[in-house]
């Protein structure tokens, strides 16, 4: 069975109402440190976003510099915070809590000599390539690796957002960083009379943490980027290739792999707000 294929086997269970809020309409991890982390991300994303537009971009007097600049800063700004937060509230992929029950066993129908594997942590009928977060305290399909930065764990729903946070992030920072180069020039042949609403002293401390804010955030987010693509490649989760976990599935080509996870090719690869419509079998959900 393809690996983004889905099975509904889970009948008369309603929603799940573990790791969820708001009634359970929206999934949500109640981790401390995740909720710190993600806010965190949000605050550094506003601080790049007041730099470059009050201390780089309007103060700037090339009115095209300015606005050409503003709008593709803005863009990636808000597709890599649509990115982070659909990483964050997006069910990665939980396998329901508790339903390794006697009943369920007898429902699925096993032929003789199949066999499932049970997780002890969370009672549920574990499928195969699932894992346990001890953060999420559940199994997830195709996990990845649990990320505090998104209070998530990227799996098989999500996996499309983390890859799209990391790829608007680096080239958020790419674009801050290069803002920051052209404002220290301006200001330096200007000599800080005109280039800044605010004093030299207090311009050129925005202009510093923006600027290791961004270099560091385009590095990590770049080899992140990377690594993902690399993953998704070789249809190898980050878990799968840090146990070195033996490939029990059918591995997809690098092409099938990348539409897994994106669905067919067309410009929603880079859109946060559509993911790839997934395959329902009622089939095998379980290892053989």
């Amino acid at each position: 069975m393809d690996d983004n294929d889905q099975v509904i086997f889970y009948p008369n269970q309603g929603v799940d109402p573990h790791n969820r809020c708001c009634g359970g309409s929206m999934w949500c991890i109640q981790d401390i440190c995740g909720i710190i982390c993600a806010i965190f991300t949000w605050l550094l994303i506003l601080y790049a976003e007041f730099v470059v537009t009050f201390v780089t971009l309007l103060p700037c007097p090339y009115p095209i510099f300015q606005c050409v600049n503003m709008v593709i800063f803005q863009i990636f700004a808000f597709l890599a915070m649509a990115s982070h937060l659909r990483t964050m509230f997006t069910d990665p992929g939980a396998v329901p809590k508790g339903n390794a029950t006697k009943e369920m066993i007898q429902h699925l129908g096993l032929r003789e000599g199949q066999v499932i594997y049970k997780c002890p942590k969370c009672c549920c009928i574990k499928p195969s390539r699932a894992h346990h977060c001890s953060v999420c305290q559940r199994c997830i399909r195709k996990m990845d690796h649990h990320c505090p930065w998104v209070n998530n764990c990227v799996g098989e729903k999500n996996q499309k957002f983390f890859v799209l946070f990391t790829l608007y992030i680096a080239a958020m920072s790419m674009h801050a960083l290069y803002l920051c180069v052209s404002q220290f020039v301006w200001c330096l042949h200007s000599e800080w009379k005109q280039c800044s609403w605010y004093t030299p002293p207090a311009t050129v401390v925005f202009l510093i943490f923006l600027g290791f804010e961004a270099l560091l955030f385009a590095i990590f987010t770049m080899v992140m980027f990377a690594t993902q693509l690399q993953a998704i490649c070789s249809d190898e989760t980050g878990i799968e290739q840090l146990k070195k976990e033996e490939a029990r599935w059918m591995k997809k080509s690098k092409w099938k792999s990348l539409q897994a996870v994106f669905g067919r090719v067309s410009i929603t690869w880079l859109s946060p707000f559509s993911r790839p419509a997934p395959k329902i079998k009622v089939d095998n959900y379980l290892q053989v």
